[in-house]
Formats: C-alpha cells, sequence, structure tokens
C-alpha cells in the first residue's frame, strides 16, 4: 500500500495526535473562530456542496479554517471529499492528482477515492496522475487532520493539486469534478490563502474583492479583480474549479463566514496575510 506521508506534521500544526487534536479544538474555540467545538450531525442537511478553507500554520489561520470544518460537521457528514489546492513547490504535473494509496497524518490514515478519482482524470483530460506534485506540497495537507478531527478515518478524498490555474484549465477540473461526484454525498473544498504580505488595510480592500465574486459565485469576476488589482491568492484556480462545480451540483447561494488576517492573530498589521472560509451551499 502506498502511503504519503505528511510534510508539515510538526511545523504547520502538531506532529503528535494529542496536541494535534488540541489545537484543532483550540481553532474553534479561538475568538476568532466559531467560539465551540461542533457535534458532528451523520444526518445533517448535506446543503453544503462546497467551501473555500485557508492554509497557513494553524496558529495564524485555523481559527479561520474551522469555520468552514463547523458548518460541515452540522451539515452532515460526506463520504467522499475532492480537495483543490495550489501547488506550491513547483514539482509535478501541471494539475495533478492520485488514485492509490493513503494519506497519513498524526491522526491516522485516509483513503484515496480512486473510483472518483479516476473518473475525474477521465472527464478531464487535464488531470494527471502524479504523485511528485503532492509529495512536499501542503496546502492539501493542512486540511485533512480538521476532516478527522470530524470524521476519524471513516471518509475518502481525492487530492488535486494546480500548478497551472488559467481559467479554462480550473472550469474543466470543476466540471469534471461535478460529473464524478453527481449523485453522491460528497463535498468540495478548496484551499487558499487571500493577499499576500502586504498591510492590513490592503490586504482588507482586496480581499473583499475576492470575496464579493465568490459569494456571487462569478469565477470569471473572481479572475478579473485577481489581474485588475494584483491580488496574490494563491489558490484562484482551486476557488474557480470549486464555484464551477458547485454550480453544476446545484449550488444556489455563497456565504462568507469569516475573514480575518494573521495580524489580527499577531497584532502586527504592517505585513499580513489574508484568509477567508466561505461555503456555497444548495
Amino acid at each position: 500500500m502506498k502511503v504519503r506521508h505528511p510534510y508539515r506534521a510538526g511545523t504547520f500544526y502538531p506532529g503528535t495526535a494529542g496536541s494535534l487534536k488540541l489545537q484543532i479544538e483550540q481553532c474553534f474555540t479561538h475568538s476568532l473562530g466559531p467560539g465551540k467545538i461542533p457535534k458532528t450531525a451523520e444526518n445533517g442537511r448535506h446543503s453544503l456542496v462546497g467551501f473555500v478553507s485557508p492554509h497557513a500554520g494553524y496558529m495564524y489561520s485555523g481559527p479561520i479554517a474551522a469555520h468552514g470544518f463547523y458548518n460541515l460537521a452540522v451539515d452532515g457528514k460526506p463520504e467522499t471529499i475532492v480537495i483543490f489546492g495550489p501547488n506550491h513547490t513547483g514539482q509535478g504535473s501541471a494539475i495533478a492528482t492520485t488514485n492509490e494509496g493513503v494519506w497519513r497524518t498524526p491522526l491516522g490514515d485516509v483513503q484515496i477515492d480512486t473510483l472518483t478519482a479516476d473518473t475525474i482524470v477521465k472527464e478531464s483530460k487535464i488531470v494527471d496522475l502524479d504523485e511528485s506534485a503532492h509529495m512536499f506540497e501542503h496546502s492539501i495537507e493542512v486540511q485533512l487532520p480538521f476532516l478527522q478531527y470530524l470524521y476519524g478515518s471513516h471518509f475518502q478524498f481525492v487530492p488535486i493539486a494546480f500548478l497551472m490555474q488559467d481559467l479554462e484549465s480550473s472550469q474543466e477540473v470543476g466540471e469534471a469534478t461535478a460529473k464524478a461526484l453527481m449523485n453522491k454525498n460528497a463535498l468540495i473544498i478548496a484551499s487558499s490563502d487571500m493577499t499576500h504580505y502586504e498591510p492590513q488595510k490592503s490586504v482588507e480592500k482586496k480581499d473583499n474583492l475576492v470575496i464579493e465574486a465568490v459569494e456571487k459565485m462569478d469565477e470569471n469576476q473572481l479572475y478579473a479583480v485577481v489581474e485588475d488589482y494584483g491580488i496574490s491568492t494563491c489558490g484562484y484556480g482551486p476557488i474557480a474549479a470549486l464555484i464551477t462545480a458547485a454550480k453544476a451540483l446545484g449550488a444556489r447561494n455563497a456565504k462568507l463566514l469569516r475573514h480575518a488576517t494573521s495580524g489580527d492573530v499577531t497584532g502586527d498589521f504592517s505585513t499580513v496575510v489574508g484568509y477567508a472560509a466561505i461555503a456555497l451551499s444548495k
């Protein structure tokens, strides 16, 4: 069995199960988080199609990420989860997934959904099977411990890393993912931080433009503001793929759950990174 070992355990998040569970709970109860630990509902409304989730170190973005996972816990347990994330390393294929084995974190192993991964590859024509794209990439990895906190290892997932993030390719991946997930109890997560390393007011202004485009579920507007204003949102391709897939799967509403910056955590507002949790629902 192939095992993808955690790359950021011990840095972005704790390297032991006990410490990791504790920090996740602190993210939920944090003043920037939901304020309480969720109770997972096996049979919720299942109206949540997907959400945008940040991927920095948990001490910075974890409380914001917790909003998406809190809403997921209340909505009901999905059987398979597709996670779109940007490829920061430059390694591997332009758009890459894997279709076998498990991903390991300090909380255990999560099984790859082979059938869904193979269907996305078949339907898209541009998603390659390439493990090297995922070996040292953190954007997808850091979402898994939150999911394991809620569901243990009782779900399967598909990782898709975007090195190429043009609009046409992102829409194609979104359309293929929607076909693969049609009539399934499934969820999509788009892993992305927002504006990087600018003063607080600049980050807030630019992030609001991105958030507005996502709330309108308009991937064309998203690309327009990213290009026109030079916004350094790292996962705009994954977000566009999420919007495309979510609309095809029946999503009609998008709502900002929480936005904050690293400055809101550290108190240093001179150079910050923005984080947002945004839910797309039926």
